[in-house]
């Protein structure tokens, strides 16, 4: 084809920046997910402070761009995470030198972040691509309209899903039933929050 002005100023220029935060983001949250905090009287693990901005770009993503680079979003996503885990693994089984003693601490910390990621990647599988699907579907059934609503709806779901599969998966076990229902529903709600209160900025994105 012709390379035209007009080509040019709709060729999608930001696609690979936010291709980029969406991937930066996953691998970020798999690192904190370790780590449970206690915020607003509520306990949730770091990574769900940062991860629901996931949906948000995913949502992005596919209002402007298409279900289709969603999708690319999605495998970037899992890419950089294989890599992460794969690295991290290597690193914790490379001989250490007998002076340092925090190797032993990070390697104890890769190790038992294990679990947490496998969690994460299973989870991040049961939910983006349906994040991303509804999204799509819900665009053709409103017929383009209604933006809010449907970033709304489709993070309503999708983190739903991805709460309860991340939860159940990573910390069965290691907490009674009580506590790990209350963190199911904690990482749920923070993340629809989070959705609701980045609704302004990412439908002002959309629209731009």
């Amino acid at each position: 084809h012709t390379i035209t002005p007009q080509v040019i100023r709709y060729y999608p220029r930001f696609l690979w920046f936010l291709l980029l935060c969406y991937s930066m983001i996953i691998v970020l949250a798999n690192w904190f997910d370790a780590r449970l905090i206690h915020v607003f009287g509520l306990d949730t693990d770091a990574g769900t402070l940062v991860f629901p901005l996931t949906f948000l770009l995913s949502d992005l993503i596919t209002e402007v761009y298409g279900y289709k680079n969603a999708r690319l979003a999605i495998w970037c996503g899992f890419l950089f995470n294989f890599i992460f885990i794969l690295y991290g693994q290597v690193v914790i089984h490379l001989p250490s030198p007998l002076y340092p003693t925090q190797n032993i601490l990070f390697d104890t910390l890769l190790a038992t972040n294990i679990r947490i990621i496998a969690a994460s990647a299973i989870s991040y599988f049961s939910s983006e691509p349906l994040n991303a699907y509804i999204m799509a579907k819900l665009k053709i059934k409103m017929h383009g309209r209604y933006v809010g609503w449907r970033f709304v709806l489709s993070t309503l779901l999708a983190s739903g899903v991805d709460s309860f599969i991340f939860s159940i998966l990573a910390f069965g076990g290691m907490m009674s039933f009580i506590n790990l229902a209350r963190l199911i529903l904690t990482m749920w709600l923070l993340k629809v929050i989070i959705e609701i209160i980045g609704l302004p900025v990412s439908i002002r994105l959309a629209a731009w």
